[in-house]
């Protein structure tokens, strides 16, 4: 085995500094992190890490580059963006270093998708115009309906948003019929249809039985590029043009747009917009209840006071003979007077709360699903009636043509005695000169046939 050995050899007085890999790491960092303040950079997220700490850890790339990038939970818990790999994005960041490995990164202080600032940007111009201009005034909006009827939802057909307004509306007041306008609710043909709907829900509302109340224009949460459709200008100004009520009940609670600011009424969530357009049934039979309460206390109240002061007439009337008893009468007759009323009175306040009632019940979906069951097994019974006599009608048609072509048929006249002759090859014989004595001539009748053979002619 070789051996080498190493002579030591002194430093001159001017050699550099000699640092070790933590102190050189250490500069660097406090270099970088006093040289840039702080930077915004945007790219696509990739390698993205949550550990159990909280705290963000992923890569950020463009075509040509990468850097690593940190973000601590105490700054990615006020980020309503959820990042995923991907994902564009631009960042606010500090430029430093992690020592522990000598690796440049980013410690990011806030973050959002890409187009973001772009769009809040546009979103702040928009409104601030609209508003300059008036769109948003008080005095402009409409108030809602108290007891709705009919009430139009403008959103997609699949969202969530329709599934849970009519929840609500089935739970409070399932009397109020409900119409879904479907549209796309995000996208590029979101706003036109948007559009569309309005104009149409306020063109054909009143030939619908019944007439439409009021609109809601609704769909879930989303980014702020998701719910763009409901800032456009297009849609803002068809809400403000809508005879009809409209609701904007667009995202969560903590998502505004710009239908928002316009709508008559803006709603927190879609089933916020349910609760406050439907009445609460529970809470108008307890109204009822509290009435029919009120009017008994009424009554006998009415019933006491007019009982004392009959008892007081009574007790005044103190007058001998004949005047007393006339008096007597008259007393009794404004007595039953009273009586009926009172009986009355309390004939027609039960008469006006069934009434009432009977027109809560007319409103129940089950009766109108009983008059359409009854109307459709109706249409069945006039279908299959309808069927039969068309059929008979077609078989008698049949019938008279079958005998019209029977009686143009050949056959038909071989029944009459007459006879068909042909020669040998099948052409029809007409006229005695198409023969010659010794031809085989073959003789079609009604019945069968027979061959013959010609043994002369009559000219």
């Amino acid at each position: 085995m070789k051996t080498s050995y190493f002579t030591p050899v002194n430093l001159p007085q001017n050699a550099p500094e000699i640092l070790s890999v933590s102190q050189l790491n250490r500069q660097v960092k406090r270099l970088l992190e006093n040289h840039f303040e702080f930077v915004w950079v945007e790219g696509e997220i990739s390698n993205f890490v949550r550990p159990g700490s909280g705290h963000w850890y992923f890569t950020l790339k463009d075509d040509s580059g990468q850097v690593r990038c940190a973000m601590f939970r105490n700054r990615n818990q006020r980020v309503r963006l959820r990042p995923q790999n991907g994902q564009q994005i631009r960042l606010r960041a500090k430029v430093s270093l992690y020592e522990g490995r000598g690796e440049f990164q980013l410690i990011v202080e806030h973050m959002e998708a890409a187009g973001a600032g772009a769009l809040q940007l546009a979103f702040e111009e928009l409104k601030q115009r609209l508003q300059d201009e008036g769109l948003f005034a008080q005095e402009l909006k409409q108030d809602l309906p108290s007891m709705p009827r009919h009430i139009g939802i403008i959103t997609s057909p699949s969202g969530a948003a329709v599934r849970d307004i009519i929840t609500v509306f089935k739970r409070r007041f399932p009397g109020i019929e409900l119409s879904v306008l479907p549209v796309a609710v995000q996208g590029d043909e979101a706003a036109p249809a948007i559009v569309a709907a309005l104009a149409s829900a306020n063109r054909l509302h009143l030939q619908l039985d019944p007439p439409l109340d009021a609109l809601v224009l609704t769909r879930g949460g989303g980014s702020i590029e998701d719910l763009w459709c409901f800032n456009d200008e297009r849609v803002v100004r068809a809400i403000a043009a809508s005879e009809l009520p409209v609701v904007s009940a667009v995202g969560h609670e903590i998502d505004f747009t710009i239908a928002d600011f316009v709508a008559d009424a803006r709603a927190a969530t879609p089933s916020a917009a349910a609760e406050l357009l439907s009445p609460d049934r529970t809470e108008l039979m307890n109204a009822f209840r509290s009435l029919e309460k009120t009017l008994q206390r009424s009554v006998l109240r009415r019933l006491r006071d007019a009982g004392a002061d009959l008892l007081g007439l009574r007790r005044r009337t103190r007058h001998p003979g004949d005047r007393l008893q006339e008096q007597a009468q008259g007393l009794d007759e404004l007595e039953q007077r009273l009586l009926k009323s009172v009986q009355l009175g309390v004939t027609r306040r039960q008469q006006q709360l069934q009434l009432l009632l009977a027109h809560l019940q007319r409103l129940s979906p089950g009766n109108a699903l009983t008059a359409h069951q009854l109307r459709l097994q109706h249409l069945r019974h006039r279908h299959t009636a309808a069927m039969g006599n068309r059929v008979a009608h077609l078989q008698q048609r049949l019938a008279r043509f079958g005998g019209m072509l029977h009686s143009l048929s050949p056959l038909a006249t071989l029944e009459r005695g007459y006879a068909m002759v042909t020669d040998t090859d099948g052409k029809l014989v007409t006229d005695s000169k198409q023969v010659a004595k010794g031809d085989m001539l073959r003789t079609k009748l009604a019945k069968g046939h027979f061959v013959s053979q010609v043994r002369g002619r009559d000219w």
